[in-house]
């Protein structure tokens, strides 16, 4: 049934082919049409917004969307996403650019370049074929169809351009272009700090912590999950804690993945707090890390990037026998990262209570070194460069 299915949705994408592709045309996607106007493709389009604004470029925008009350810029033509209209813009785009895989049954023409920028790299948890045994016979063909079509991969460092082959499926070219998401990491930082506790009502001088537990779920199917139950951090002694170790007036931002927000109106908490924040309906995580103080987290990418701005971080793995079992072995040893571990809530809190800046430091430091991390604000710049060298 579903090569049948797969087979349908291709013949739309053959029979969208008597249109002919537009060199200037470009579309693009976030999580699969759930996410909106974020991650690298967001910071892609600025950047060629921009240059649009001053004749420099004249491409046209088209951006693929589950959710018809996502916002974007003007300059951005939102689209829909159905079988047939993601089939005639496709087929007619001389570029994709996403950061997650493709539609089902999606079809690139030979004209077109397809940017995969994804929207992760450095990070514990294992993706692909580094997940061993955990990574499902269905989930290997998706994934290596998506691949065998990409032009250009992107990547933040010299351990992603060797970790995509396995965990992409990838075998084409690897751009070391940096990740245009992370480019807002590096400019106007102040400024952000400002608009966003302006925006979420809380005093200018407070100071922000995030929490962005990762994705769950997926090992052997194609269904998607958060943790069974309800997340387990006790948030009133963390903002305790937090304040103690650095002073100031503490709130907490909940940030839940991007494909699971899309499907859930409330963090599931074991504890209230005035001082936690929901913010996982905020298009793009990357406004937010650049302007917190902080950031917890299990598995995830964003601690990995998060610390290119100096601020702590620590790791709360609550569930991490069970994590491994489902998901397969983690792509550092805990002791390879400067990150603090904790598997408890007095964990956790003694991490932060016996915090060591000068030493914090000099791992992350040694731990950019290790891995070859080559973000510097300019991933953006660099990949639109690409494109107009594949014109």
């Amino acid at each position: 049934m579903r090569k049948v299915k797969a087979f349908g949705c291709s013949l739309v994408y053959y029979i969208c082919r008597i249109f002919p592709i537009k060199k200037t045309k470009i579309v693009m996607w976030t999580f699969e049409g759930s996410g909106g106007y974020a991650c690298s493709p967001k910071y892609v389009a600025e950047e060629i917004l921009r240059r649009n604004q001053v004749g420099e470029t004249n491409f046209e925008i088209v951006w693929l969307v589950n959710d018809w009350n996502k916002e974007f810029p003007a300059g951005i033509r939102k689209v829909k996403s159905t079988l047939w209209s993601r089939a005639y813009h496709l087929s007619t785009a001389k570029f994709w650019i996403a950061n997650t895989r493709t539609f089902y049954g999606a079809k690139k023409r030979k004209g077109t370049k397809y940017f995969q920028t994804w929207h992760g790299s450095i990070s514990l948890k294992p993706i692909g074929k580094c997940r061993g045994d955990k990574f499902s016979k269905i989930a290997y063909l998706v994934s290596k169809s998506d691949s065998d079509m990409i032009d250009y991969v992107l990547s933040g460092s010299h351990w992603c351009t060797n970790m995509w082959r396995d965990g992409l499926i990838y075998d084409g070219e690897i751009k070391e272009t940096g990740s245009p998401r992370c480019d807002v990491l590096f400019s106007d930082v102040e400024k952000k700090h400002i608009q966003l506790r302006k925006e979420y009502g809380i005093p200018t001088n407070a100071k922000i912590c995030l929490y962005a537990p990762t994705f769950r779920g997926g090992s052997q199917s194609t269904q998607r999950s958060v943790n069974i139950g309800v997340v387990s951090l006790e948030f009133n002694r963390l903002i305790a804690a937090l304040e103690k170790k650095f002073d100031g007036t503490w709130y907490v931002f909940l940030r839940l993945h991007p494909q699971l927000a899309a499907f859930m109106k409330e963090f599931p908490v074991s504890e209230k707090s005035s001082r936690l924040i929901d913010v996982s309906q905020r298009s793009d995580m990357a406004e937010i890390l650049a302007a917190t103080d902080a950031i917890i987290t299990d598995y995830s990418t964003i601690i990995f990037e998060g610390f290119l701005t100096g601020q702590p971080g620590f790791i709360y793995a609550d569930d991490l026998d069970d994590y491994i079992a489902d998901r397969g072995t983690l792509m550092f040893d805990l002791d390879e990262i400067p990150f603090p571990v904790a598997q408890n809530n007095e964990n956790l809190i003694k991490n932060i209570v016996d915090f060591d800046a000068e030493d914090y430091r000099k791992k992350v430091s040694q731990f950019i070194e290790k891995v070859g991390i080559l973000e510097d604000g300019l991933a953006s710049r660099n990949v639109v460069e690409l494109m107009l060298n594949n014109l």
